[in-house]
């Protein structure tokens, strides 16, 4: 299964409350991701960060170029890990 993002809200800091094509949602913090990447450098002013949008391909993108695949995304909010993913 495609794991797709169909909702995107933001919470506060870093974090998001995101709900998936399966009909789970969760929270996901991104701090360490957008600390831990140059590309990120931009998201770390709080303005910027909350700027995201849900791309054509339902992925967590911002302008800068910076995105974070639902699968990621998914895995984090959820705690599951996407088996196909491992193959």
């Amino acid at each position: 299964m495609l794991i797709t993002i169909t909702t995107a809200d933001y919470l506060g800091d870093y974090r998001l409350h995101l709900g998936f094509n399966t009909g789970e949602s969760g929270e996901v913090d991104l701090q360490d991701i957008i600390f831990k990447y140059k590309a990120a450098s931009s998201l770390r002013e709080l303005n910027d960060f909350k700027a995201f949008k849900l791309d054509e391909w339902s992925t967590v993108v911002w302008d800068c170029g910076f995105d974070v695949s639902p699968e990621t995304l998914y895995e984090r909010a959820t705690g599951k890990r996407i088996e196909w993913l491992q193959a």
